[in-house]
């Protein structure tokens, strides 16, 4: 059985049709959600956690999950129009992440989509559904958000159109954009609007953006300092003044006290508001225990499942943000570079929800977050942290102002494996093994890492951690701001002496890599592989660049070079590049072979070869 209640009882799920509204009797409600996803009520689900935050407020809001928008437009009419504003998201990807590979082919799937079928949203999803709303509700305002708004605030690049594009205010014609996690700017926006403020007025929320039309004058905020970045006109110009541009918007996007953001596009000024400030525990325990059926809505029960809800309908996320800095990653520039972690009380809480599921079997299939390891970590000094405006609390080093104790993540396992019913809580995303490793911390602190990993390893893996060294070359882990190969290789020897000790010769440590990052050359990728292969690995977990908006390494591929030192770095952008680098993850397969053999010559490679191949024809011909 899929769902706890019947089949047809659509009553604890936000209405998403005709039908449900006049069985609740509403006429018309105050907002409408529009989204790329599915509707799925669960707190992993940007649409429901908006949608619950503003039932909470006491209004009325309903669900749009992927309208149709190639027919005569009927789904956008049939929840007729919002009496406060339309919501627009893409879903919990990027539509063009969602739709294509790092190839730029085209996917046949989508997990967010009952039966995995592709094919329900537009690509530029944000920009489609936002100009079909002003085109039949030209009246109503339609705020923007989710990941899709929150990266292309300003002049971005993508990939896909191989194009620098504008903010996507200015594309979509959208009201105002909201970035990041949006609970705080949304009560804020909510509580204006009660007050009887015009959403024309809202001009000076913090986490917000919006355009200003020729002329007008910024709003005073005597809070905030201003920093001018370069013109949308002049990056697409000048992409050296295009890479400066990304230097300043991430600083601002690190510091606690960041400064308002303005630039021109098109004779209008945008306006990017400061971030609010980190949530509390207090406020993200409150986001997750709004009333989430935490399951699919019942009209999807013909159409199969939901592979994005079915891999995490029976995991907890601990905490939010992550202070790595990683170069690929947009984590950061979402959900902020400070954690912010939840209490045990509402793990628990979720916890005891998850084992009344009718289909739960004892096991939480994930303990974990955006990093796996990094719950309740800050600075030990926060006046130092004020002062900060590094991307990244672990790269180069670890910050000695940094509290790496993982005691009270340990506290949380074991509470968790306490919860009657639980046989299992396995964690499965992916560990910051350098973390753990952190030489300098406290030597109580360094002793709860050797048990962090002893406990991790005796109860909390199925078979297979996953950790990320990305490479092996330290030039290319300097790009990616990530740690050296090295801390790798001393993990992993801790990993087998605790799994030998433990007697459990079936854990597996799975590395993650990535190719064709920018920085990475032929050369490096044929070290990794045979470093790789020395170490016994065959590697599955792998990945191939792809250049999302607002990452350093876009930013990167986009320009040729760093827009922190304005270096030129090496790029590989051409397929043949690409598959290049990408061929030597997987040596082992007979069909690469020659290729490879091929390339490690033309490299000057030949005892390399022979390390990760094995004598060619003719040298085993001469042997004999």
């Amino acid at each position: 059985m899929r769902f706890s209640l019947p089949l047809g009882d659509s009553s604890r799920w936000l209405p998403a049709s005709r039908d449900e509204l006049d069985a609740r009797g509403w006429a018309e409600v105050d907002v409408i959600l529009v989204s790329g996803d599915a509707y799925v009520d669960h707190p992993s689900f940007g649409t429901a956690v908006v949608g619950r935050t503003i039932e909470r407020e006491g209004l009325r809001v309903a669900i749009l999950p992927q309208p149709n928008w190639r027919d005569d437009l009927r789904d956008f009419r049939k929840l007729g129009r919002p009496r406060l504003f339309f919501g627009v998201t893409a879903g919990c990807m990027d539509s063009m992440v969602n739709h294509y590979t790092a190839g730029r082919r085209l996917r046949s799937d989508d997990a967010y989509t009952p039966g995995d079928q592709a094919g329900f949203r537009p690509d530029y999803a944000v920009v489609v559904y936002t100009r079909i709303l002003k085109q039949l509700y030209p009246e109503v305002p339609v705020m923007i958000g989710g990941i899709e708004a929150s990266l292309r605030r300003v002049t971005h690049f993508d990939y896909w159109s191989d194009t620098i594009k504008p903010s996507v205010l200015a594309e979509s014609g959208a009201d105002l954009l909201v970035y990041g996690m949006g609970e705080l700017p949304l009560l804020e926006i909510l509580r204006l609007l009660r007050r009887g403020v015009p959403f024309s007025s809202l001009k000076t929320v913090p986490q917000t953006a919006g355009l200003l039309p020729p002329g007008a004058e910024i709003p005073p905020n005597h809070r905030w300092e201003d920093i001018t970045l370069n013109s949308h006109e002049e990056c697409v110009r000048n992409r050296a003044s295009y890479a400066a541009n990304f230097g300043r918007i991430e600083t601002e996007s690190n510091r606690v006290h960041a400064r308002r953001l303005r630039q021109e596009v098109g004779g209008r000024l945008l306006v990017v508001n400061p971030p609010f400030p980190t949530m509390t525990t207090e406020q993200l325990d409150a986001s997750f225990d709004l009333p989430y059926t935490r399951m699919p809505h019942p009209r999807y029960r013909k159409r199969g499942p939901i592979p994005a809800y079915e891999m995490i309908k029976h995991s907890i996320n601990l905490h939010r943000g992550c202070f790595g800095g990683c170069s690929f990653c947009t984590i950061s520039a979402h959900q902020g570079k400070f954690v912010v972690s939840r209490s045990q009380e509402s793990i628990l809480r979720e916890v005891r929800a998850v084992t009344a599921m009718p289909d739960f079997r004892g096991t939480i299939t994930d303990l974990g977050g955006p990093s796996a390891n990094m719950f309740r970590m800050q600075g030990r000094e926060p006046r130092l942290c004020d002062e900060c405006e590094k991307p990244s609390c672990i790269w180069p080093r670890i910050c000695p102002n940094l509290d790496t104790d993982h005691r009270p993540l340990l506290e949380v396992y074991r509470a968790v494996r306490s919860v009657p019913g639980v046989k299992h809580a396995f964690v499965t995303s992916g560990l910051r093994y350098d973390l753990l490793l952190d030489g300098r911390a406290p030597p109580e602190v360094r002793q709860g890492h050797d048990r962090y990993v002893d406990e991790l390893l005796a109860h909390h893996v199925s078979g297979r951690l996953k950790v990320a060294p990305e490479h092996t070359s330290d030039a290319v882990l300097n790009v990616m701001r990530k740690p050296s190969f090295a801390l790798f290789r001393r993990f992993k020897a801790r990993f087998d002496a605790v799994k030998a000790r433990l007697g459990k010769p079936q854990l597996q440590l799975v590395p993650y890599f990535i190719s064709s990052h920018p920085g990475s050359r032929p050369q490096d990728m044929a070290s990794l592989a045979l470093q790789t292969k020395e170490l016994g690995f065959r590697l599955e977990q792998v990945q191939d660049f792809t250049p999302t908006p607002m990452t350093v390494a876009t930013e990167i591929y986009a320009t040729g070079l760093h827009p922190c030192s304005g270096k030129p770095v090496a790029v590989a952008r051409t397929p043949e590049e690409k598959e290049e680098q990408r061929s030597f993850f997987f040596w082992y397969k007979p069909g690469l072979r020659d290729a490879l053999r091929a390339t490690l010559h033309r490299l000057g490679m030949d005892a390399a070869a022979e390390r990760l191949l094995g004598a060619g024809k003719r040298k085993r011909a001469n042997r004999r």
